[in-house]
């Protein structure tokens, strides 16, 4: 991994490492009886780009893949074209002219494609403009979130870089969080402890409320003015993002103040939920026996209001599960795989919804268990 303070050359990953996933698109690609890949990004969003080519998308890029030729890439604004040149590996880089995707179907016809595969979040309108050119679309995003699911060594070595600066943060929100400071102030710190590497915020969600008369359970994502206050609880939930790879840890504090009862209660479920959590995670262990680790969160009279776990690293990936008590979505037909990467995250709440806690952090599967990345001390902190 390139460190962008001691060379000047663009962060990416080895030569190989790009290899590696060329050819497991290319036959992701083959199984989709596919002539060409289109990979599409628009406003930061949309990974397949970046994880193809190196170049992490600005305000919109396009990709045309086909194993028989070198990768286009077409990026706009067009002063984003320098830098895409020089970030991007192994790909022809040129502006996308007045209209992206108008630009994409001359590239697509002159590699005489017929069926293409697409990645990414096309709009409805640049899909009718695909359509109507006379190309078979079908869908290539499932098969791209399968390969991304399993971190490469590489990867995890990104994941790490990630959850280490997204540690740093949190003890920077720890620092800063005073009495008379504002959700806002705290995000400024947050920021500050990693900006300097290269890294760049992914999210910093913070909840802050008085532990006597709670009015929120789950950190909000977007930041107040209100000014935290001694006895109240501080709930965050943090990632920096290295390139495209984000840690995540979650940790609660109360404010000049000791937890009150029933703070004591909602962080021991948490902690117990955690724990048993990792307990079960390893290779082949089903999302059942995780929603069953999480009995212990019921037991004690709560619920939860996040997501209990969440696969992680270059998306918000499957197995998306909350505990019994609160299941958005039916349990996924899966098992996890060593090389996966989950964010375990018990926010345990009231049932009322009025008070909560959130504690937890990133974890790599392994063949006998899980690795927990997030090396900022657990517990429920006080400042």
């Amino acid at each position: 991994m390139t460190d962008i303070a001691s060379a000047d050359t663009p962060i990416r990953f080895t030569d190989s490492e790009y290899q590696r996933r060329r050819v497991a698109l290319e036959g992701a690609l083959a199984e989709a009886d596919a002539d060409v890949a289109l990979i599409y990004g628009a406003n930061r969003a949309g990974s397949g780009v970046g994880w193809l080519t190196g170049w992490e998308t600005t305000r919109e890029a396009a990709v045309v893949m086909s194993p028989d030729a070198k990768d286009e890439l077409f990026v706009q604004f067009y002063n984003h074209v320098p830098a895409a040149r020089r970030w991007a590996r192994d790909a022809d880089v040129s502006w996308g002219g007045p209209s992206t995707m108008s630009t994409v179907v001359d590239a697509l016809r002159s590699r005489g494609a017929k069926r293409v595969a697409l990645v990414g979040p096309i709009t409805w309108k640049d899909h009718r403009t695909l359509s109507t050119a006379g190309f078979e679309l079908v869908d290539l995003g499932g098969a791209y979130v399968r390969l991304r699911m399993i971190k490469s060594p590489e990867e995890q070595q990104w994941m790490r870089k990630a959850a280490e600066l997204s540690d740093a943060a949190i003890e920077a929100v720890r620092a800063a969080a005073k009495v008379g400071t504002t959700e806002t102030e705290l995000g400024a710190a947050c920021e500050a402890a990693y900006l300097a590497t290269g890294a760049t915020n992914h999210i910093h969600y913070f909840g802050a409320t008085n532990m006597e008369n709670p009015q929120s359970c789950v950190p909000s994502q977007w930041p107040t003015q209100r000014p935290l206050a001694a006895g109240d609880v501080l709930t965050c939930e943090i990632s920096a993002n290295w390139w495209g790879y984000s840690g995540q840890v979650l940790r609660s504090m109360t404010i000049e103040a000791e937890p009150t009862d029933l703070y004591v209660d909602l962080h021991q479920a948490a902690d117990a939920a955690y724990d048993a959590i990792c307990s079960v995670i390893r290779d082949g262990a089903t999302p059942q026996e995780v929603i069953d680790a999480s009995a212990v969160i019921e037991d004690a009279g709560f619920t939860i209001y996040d997501d209990l776990v969440h696969g992680y690293g270059g998306g918000y990936f499957q197995p998306i599960l909350g505990s019994s008590s609160r299941q958005n979505e039916p349990v996924p037909d899966m098992v996890l795989e060593a090389g996966m990467m989950v964010v375990v995250q018990p926010n345990v709440i009231t049932t009322d919804e009025r008070a909560g806690v959130q504690t937890g952090g990133l974890v790599l599967v392994t063949k006998d268990g899980c690795d927990e990345l997030q090396a900022a001390p657990r517990g429920f902190w006080r400042v």
